[in-house]
């Protein structure tokens, strides 16, 4: 088999270095303090969002249900979904959860340091509150939309973040 044409011409690897890169602090505030959060990879066509998310002690997110997969991999600190208190997810822990999870992501008020998390999300998070109302739906969109006001209203330089092509016809 002869060596396939390249779709397309990379002239360098689409490639981030975590380290340049800001993070929003508070970036889910007013509603959800404590959540700091790096884009890396947004795809709202295909609802991929790649993100370090950094969770700061004592934070709660709403009760929770995944359209898609979730890969989670923590980096450092401990959290554990409310639903499951005797497994909590510490340094090292890869954690996937198939589509369709439904649970609450808490880091516990005694943590002695944030918990920095790397995700890989699928879809969507369809969001409830403590009653099971719906609450919202939060996706690669939603994201790119959060971030974009952060750096609106606080002054920043535009976000960089991978993010691949829209649809569009050929020239045919």
């Amino acid at each position: 088999m002869p060596m396939p044409t390249p779709l397309f011409d990379h002239k360098e690897l689409l490639t981030l270095n975590t380290r340049d890169l800001p993070i929003y602090t508070d970036a889910m505030a007013p509603h959800f303090p404590g959540v700091d959060v790096q884009p890396l990879y947004l795809d709202p066509n295909l609802g991929v969002w790649a993100l370090r998310v950094i969770f700061q002690p004592g934070v709660r997110l709403p009760c929770h249900y995944h359209t898609g997969p979730v890969h989670l991999f923590t980096l450092s600190g401990r959290w554990n979904y409310v639903e499951f208190p005797d497994q909590p997810q510490t340094a090292g822990c890869y954690l996937y959860e198939p589509g369709g999870s439904i649970h609450t992501f808490m880091v516990p008020q005694d943590n002695t340091e944030p918990t920095d998390t790397f995700m890989v999300v699928h879809g969507a998070n369809v969001n409830f509150d403590q009653d099971g109302n719906f609450v919202n739906v939060m996706d690669a969109t939603d994201i790119m939309q959060i971030i974009e006001r952060l750096v609106k209203e606080r002054g920043l330089q535009p976000a960089r973040y991978i993010r691949p092509g829209n649809a569009n016809y050929t020239a045919g």
